[in-house]
């Protein structure tokens, strides 16, 4: 979760002359708050209105669990902790919950892989997350999927906040801070410590406050349907997993500097050894070998050991170990014929938007246009331009208009590229008067996408 998400609330807050959210609300002082704040400051909050919950790991505990939820009244608050950086999996090592009249609960699912019957009595009630894109997938491998949800980061970029982390927004509208130091922790270690138990529990106690703080604004704004939209675009997709992309050696940090068919060659076979081993050991691929260490070995092809392990990022011990893997996969690559090699992957859409001058100068216009029209309803109702519009969904707008331009072929082709009514109704009237011919003056650049 980021606290740095594009700056825009102060400029709006410069035209309309006032911020977007209401003081905070007042909420029960929560017995684990911390000392007092210096004047005006948050309340640190440092542990649990209940205690911190010992993680449950039986079935028996589980169907308590169950029951307690059952009984509970309102929306659920949920989060989960990954390993992000450890592990090659992205699955869950802790799921949080808190439910009125439940308390809150911290649910071990590596003893415990299957949540369907937590799901069943929770399923109807409204979910609560932040940034539940980042949750819904390792949830859903759980057995746990939302029918209504409610993100408390989607709700803030739509109502224009600066910052949206959860700590951001908990010190903004709640008045209380959330200290946020072990987010990049490896949640896979057991026993996990008391201190992470706290922070996990701490994540999902102010969440469901934070929902209606954030509801409320909505409602100020007139934005709660455009809210509603998004969050059941979330139901209905949010779950998924990651697109597997065709060739994501690609990806490799540090390729650009890699010249030539064959120096690709021995980015892909090294990338593709070290994926296997990461996998094998559910190990994060950067832990097992750096991308930079893959760069170099591409870049000098190593013939011998004593070589390879001269280069950066072979020194380490495990590394090493597997000296003879990582120069099987160098030979492999010199071995291979000519027309084995990597070849320029075919683009899917629009080619990069600093090449379209040069290609088609026509559509480099009407991209010009389009974003201008994105940047300035976006600032008229206080919103980050990419959520207002998915910025690929303009780019292949401008690229591959409809023959013919009217709100009608205009609504139906952004309808294809997902877009949701609200953006639709925002953005047709104008987008609908550009022209394909007409010449503009408007920098390229005018909209970062």
């Amino acid at each position: 979760m980021t606290d740095e998400p594009p700056q825009r609330r102060r400029a709006a807050e410069s035209r309309t002359g006032s911020p977007p959210h209401h003081p905070p609300p007042a909420l029960p002082e929560p017995p684990g708050a911390g000392a007092e704040p210096s004047a005006g400051g948050p309340v640190p909050l440092t542990a649990p209105r209940e205690g911190t919950p010992r993680p449950v790991a039986t079935p028996a505990e589980f169907d308590e669990v169950v029951a307690r939820f059952a009984a509970g009244t309102g929306p659920v608050a949920l989060d989960a902790e990954r390993a992000s950086g450890y592990r090659y999996s992205q699955r869950a090592y802790l799921v949080q919950l808190r439910r009125a009249g439940a308390g809150t609960a911290l649910i071990d699912p590596l003893p415990l892989p299957d949540l369907t019957a937590l799901d069943e009595v929770i399923g109807e009630a409204e979910w609560v997350l932040h940034a539940a894109s980042q949750d819904l997938p390792c949830l859903a491998e759980l057995g746990l999927r939302p029918r209504r949800l409610f993100d408390t980061e989607l709700a803030a970029r739509l109502a224009g906040f600066e910052r949206v982390g959860l700590a951001a927004l908990t010190e903004q509208l709640l008045g209380f801070g959330l200290e946020k130091h072990h987010s990049a922790a490896d949640w896979s270690s057991r026993p996990l410590p008391e201190s992470w138990l706290t922070y996990a529990a701490l994540d999902v106690e102010l969440l469901v406050d934070l929902r209606d703080a954030l509801d409320e604004e909505l409602i100020r704004q007139g934005k709660s349907e455009w809210a509603a939209e998004e969050f059941a675009a979330l139901v209905r997709t949010g779950a998924r997993p990651p697109r597997v992309r065709a060739e994501p050696w690609r990806r490799t940090s540090g390729i650009h500097r890699v010249r030539g068919a064959r120096a690709q060659a021995r980015v892909r076979s090294l990338w593709y050894a070290r994926d296997q081993i990461a996998a094998r050991r559910d190990a994060a691929p950067g832990r097992v070998l750096p991308d930079s260490a893959i760069v170099a070995a591409a870049e000098l092809d190593p013939k011998d050991e004593k070589s390879l392990l001269t280069l950066p990022g072979f020194g380490g011990r495990s590394v090493r170990r597997l000296a003879r893997t990582w120069l099987a996969a160098l030979d492999d690559a010199r071995q291979l014929p000519d027309d084995a090699l990597p070849v320029a992957p075919t683009v899917e859409g629009p080619p990069p938007p600093h090449r379209w001058a040069e290609r088609d100068p026509v559509a480099a216009a009407r991209l010009a246009r389009c974003r201008e029209v994105v940047v300035r309803i976006a600032g008229e109702h206080t919103l980050p331009p990419e959520n207002l519009i998915a910025p690929d969904s303009i780019r292949r707008l401008a690229w591959v208009p409809p023959e013919e331009i009217t709100e009608q072929t205009v609504a139906e082709t952004l309808r294809g590229f997902n877009a949701r009514e609200w953006q639709i109704r925002l953005l047709l009237p104008a987008l609908a008067l550009i022209h394909i011919s007409e010449p503009t003056r408007l920098a390229l650049n005018s909209y970062a996408v």
